[in-house]
């Protein structure tokens, strides 16, 4: 009984944990430079919302020339190679460095899908 409660209880905890991973993530990686309220900063587009957006589409900001060449929209797996390599998926960016490990960024990608 008290292993199915556990398994219960990590379950249901599970979608929290993982958005703390992914908020302790983007507060080590991205916070710095990147806001999650409703406006752009000078130095950095704000990401709310940011999951299926177009790329470079925020009039509030401007984007470097790069990234508005790019095209498309923040899919997973655009986000997942801008975030592992800005440089490398659109060269020129404004964006200096990036996330080298694969879980991190997938928990970056997870708690910026949460944020609308």
């Amino acid at each position: 009984m008290r292993a199915l409660l556990l398994t219960l209880l990590v379950l249901a905890a599970g979608p929290a944990l993982a958005q703390g991973a992914g908020a302790d993530a983007f507060n080590d990686n991205c916070a710095a430079c990147h806001g999650l309220d409703t406006a752009s900063s000078p130095v950095a587009p704000t990401l709310k919302g940011v999951a299926g957006r177009k790329i470079a589409g925020l009039t509030d900001f401007d984007y470097s020339s790069a990234l508005k060449a790019k095209g498309g929209t923040w899919t997973d797996a655009n986000l997942d190679a801008f975030i592992k390599d800005p440089q490398g998926f659109a060269p020129g960016t404004g964006m200096p460095s990036g996330e080298p490990d694969g879980p991190k960024r997938q928990a970056i990608i997870d708690y910026l899908k949460s944020v609308k």
